[in-house]
Parts: C-alpha cells; sequence; structure tokens
C-alpha cells in the first residue's frame, strides 16, 4: 500500500533530542530552525565553543531538508550561458564554485562526522527533453568547460544509451561533480554531531517573536523565552513566527516525489546503469535517480500547488504517468513512497543570506539545498563571527514580490505559464 510520507524520514533513524526543557540561562546564539541548514550552523557555532540553542517548530529534517530528492548536484538552477550574460563571467565563475564547495562540504562533514548516509559522486546528467534543448546544453557546456568547470561532457542521442534505459530524451549535459545520499540519514545525523558537540535543540519548539534591546534578543517560543547574543534565521518557508519581510520575498513552490517498490538488481542496470543523478530541461521538471536500497525515486513539480496528504496524491498519479513516459519497464511496478514538499524559491532562483536588523538569515536555495544549506550554514558561523566577506550572496539586493504577502495566492497563473512554455519550447 503507498504510504503518503516521505521515504527519507520513514527510513532513518529518528532524531532523539537530549533537551526536553527550555535551558537556563542565557545562549550565544538561538537558531531558528533545525533543517540542514540550522543544524550545519549549530555544528560549526559548537566548534567553535558557543552555546547554541535550535528552535524547530516540526521535527528535526521534516520540512524540506528531509523531503527533496537527496540530489547534490553542482551547477546552477539556471542555464550557465544565461547567467554568465546577466552576470558577467568572472562574477557567474565565483558563484558557480561556490556551488561545487557545497557539494564538497557535505562530502567532507560526511567524512568528519562519521555520518552513514550513502553519500556517493556518481554525477548528475541534465537530459534534453525535445531535440532544441540539445542546442543550448551545448552552449553551456561549452561555456563551462572554457571559464569553470572542464569535468563536463555532452552526450549525443546515441551515448545516452551507455546511461539511460529510455528513449525519452534527446541528448545530455554530464556534470561528473554532483553526488546523491540518503538524506534523512543525513540531516538527523548532522543534528546529531551538532548535539554531540553541545548543541541543544528545541524540537516542536516555534519561535513566536523575537525583541532585540541593547545588543541582545529575546526570542519568544512556545516554550518560553530565550536569551541570546545572536539570532540564526535558517527557517526557510516557515509560515510560523515573526518573519513577514522573509515570506514576501520567498515564494513556497510544492515539488511531489514517489518512490517505487525495491527493483530486481537486473532491472535497475537497465534503467540506471551509471546510478546518476537525472534531471531533465522542462519546466515543469522531472528528476530520478536510484535510492541506496535498489528503489527508483522519481520526483518533479507536477503541479503548481500546496503540499498537503490530498495534494500529494493528485501530484502521485502525475508523476507515475510522467515515470511510465520515460520508463514503461516499470508499468505494473508498486509505488511505495509518495510525498511532497515546499521549496524556498527566489525569483531569480540564487539564495540570499546576510544580516537584517541585527539578525542573520540563509535560504532561498530554489531546488539545491541539500549542499547549498550546508554550504552556508557552515559559513554562516564564520559571517557571524565577523568575517561578513566570506558570503557569496554579499551583494545581492534582495526587493520584495510585488503583491506577495506570504500565500502564493499567484501560482496557478505561474504554473499556467510554465507549462505554456514546456509545450512552446
Amino acid at each position: 500500500m503507498m504510504q503518503l510520507k516521505s521515504y527519507w524520514l520513514d527510513t532513518s533513524p529518528a532524531f532523539v533530542s537530549q533537551t526536553q526543557t527550555l535551558p537556563e540561562g542565557a545562549c550565544d546564539v538561538v537558531v531558528v530552525g533545525g533543517g540542514i541548514t540550522g543544524s550545519a550552523a549549530a555544528l560549526a557555532l559548537a566548534r567553535k565553543g558557543a552555546r547554541v540553542v535550535v528552535c524547530e517548530a516540526d521535527i528535526v529534517g521534516g520540512a524540506a531538508s528531509g523531503r527533496n530528492g537527496g540530489m547534490c548536484n553542482n551547477g546552477f538552477a539556471q542555464d550557465y550561458a544565461t547567467l554568465s550574460q546577466r552576470l558577467g563571467v568572472e562574477w557567474a565563475n565565483r558563484l558557480y564554485r561556490a556551488f561545487d564547495a557545497g557539494v564538497d562540504t557535505v562530502e567532507r562533514l560526511v567524512r568528519e562526522e562519521s555520518i552513514d548516509c550513502s553519500f556517493a559522486r556518481h554525477g548528475k546528467l541534465k537530459l534534453a527533453a525535445k531535440p532544441e534543448h540539445v542546442d543550448k546544453l551545448a552552449r553551456s557546456q561549452e561555456l563551462l568547460a572554457r571559464h569553470v568547470d572542464g569535468d563536463t561532457r555532452l552526450l549525443s542521442r546515441a551515448q545516452l544509451r551507455d546511461e539511460l534505459g529510455s528513449d525519452r530524451y534527446h541528448g545530455g549535459l554530464l556534470m561528473h561533480k554532483s553526488a546523491g545520499m540518503h538524506v534523512g540519514r543525513y540531516v538527523r545525523g548532522l543534528a546529531q554531531a551538532a548535539q554531540r558537540r553541545g548543541a541543544l535543540y528545541l524540537e516542536r519548539t516555534p519561535v513566536l517573536g523575537i525583541e532585540a534591546k541593547n545588543g541582545r534578543y529575546a526570542v519568544r517560543t512556545s516554550a518560553g523565552v530565550l536569551h541570546a547574543g545572536q539570532v540564526l534565521l535558517a527557517s526557510g518557508i516557515s509560515q510560523v513566527g515573526p518573519f513577514g519581510w522573509i515570506r514576501r520575498r520567498i515564494v513556497p513552490v510544492g515539488a511531489f516525489l514517489i518512490v517505487t517498490e525495491p527493483l530486481p538488481g537486473a532491472l535497475l542496470k537497465q534503467l540506471l546503469p551509471t546510478q546518476r543523478m537525472y534531471t531533465d530541461t522542462k519546466n515543469f521538471v522531472n528528476y530520478f535517480r536510484a535510492t541506496p536500497d535498489q528503489r527508483l525515486l522519481f520526483g518533479g513539480r507536477a503541479r503548481f500547488a500546496a503540499s498537503n496528504p490530498q495534494s500529494d496524491a493528485r501530484s502521485g498519479e502525475i508523476l507515475r504517468a510522467q515515470m511510465l513516459e520515460v520508463f514503461p519497464a516499470l508499468a505494473q511496478t508498486r509505488i511505495d513512497y509518495c510525498w511532497g514538499g515546499m521549496v524556498d524559491m527566489t525569483t531569480d532562483r540564487l539564495p540570499r543570506a546576510g544580516q537584517r536588523d541585527g539578525l542573520y538569515y540563509s535560504m532561498g536555495y530554489s531546488g539545491h539545498g541539500t549542499h547549498m544549506a550546508t554550504l552556508m550554514g557552515s559559513m554562516m558561523a564564520e559571517i557571524m563571527d565577523g568575517h561578513a566577506e566570506l558570503n557569496p550572496w554579499k551583494d545581492f539586493d534582495w526587493p520584495a514580490i510585488p503583491g506577495h504577502f506570504g500565500k502564493p495566492w499567484f501560482l496557478p497563473f505561474v504554473g499556467a505559464w510554465y507549462r505554456l512554455k514546456d509545450r512552446l519550447q
């Protein structure tokens, strides 16, 4: 029977907090959010000797951090050629290398903290959904190889036969630095590592208010008031708490996933012989990969809608139909898991991090959160220690989205526009 829950969270050991009540006395830092950003920051801060309290409104990893595809894909969400034209090659390359550094940071922390999460660099293959998309991938690959990433390769449709058991696609861009992992075990392992270093975790403890006074902060939570010298907002799209400034700048977009029953080894080898991370070039993107226990994960936008049980189930039906377009051999395969999550999208699909009114923040990873949240969480510990120059996003402004006040009423119109673009392109 299909379960409407995250495969990653269901197949990873639960995080057990050692903190059941509000700690006494002041702390150095309150981190709002116990996902990858918050836990990476808590670990880095605790390593520096800070007294850290992490407030999580639900459970550790229960939001976007435990509900994604488990991919650490280097490169931008956008086309490199387009972004380098808009920002300039030097700036685009600097940001591109930050995404590379994110994958490296995940690998380093997994090794240093002995996190059992099946991290492996099998590479990413971006697949041309239409014949004309091959030329666009070719232009990007040529520029990448010339300016910033020689570890890429353009594959023809014929060459895809060694990479993929499907005739659906017309070519691909292979990026060798990308990786995959069991993201449930990763985010919970990261939190356990931070807790071992002394960070305190308060689950099901939403932050309800923050008051600044004399350079310090009174953080009002559902369990009482915490006093801290600094506050880091790592809460992404949270609809809880006094974070209206952020909500006007982030669009929460639903992403949906299904996971099959375990597949016979021979069948999985036929479908995904190289075990890469796969994503296509559509606006209504699809992505897929093998899980560590030989299932097929297949995800995508499916529909521009919020995640809830009814919406997830409906999106799961769409995803299964899309999966069969790619892999007809799975027609009789059972779907064991179906779930959704909300992606914190910015208008340009680039992260934002910095400081406003004394509060630090890092979020807006726009579908590249596993590694960028790790990088930025770790980096925020240094930024909060006086090294603002390390922030790759320090020169980016972040204007409010006109007409957006937290509830994305315009998503159906955005979805219709992207669906039309997919048909026309």
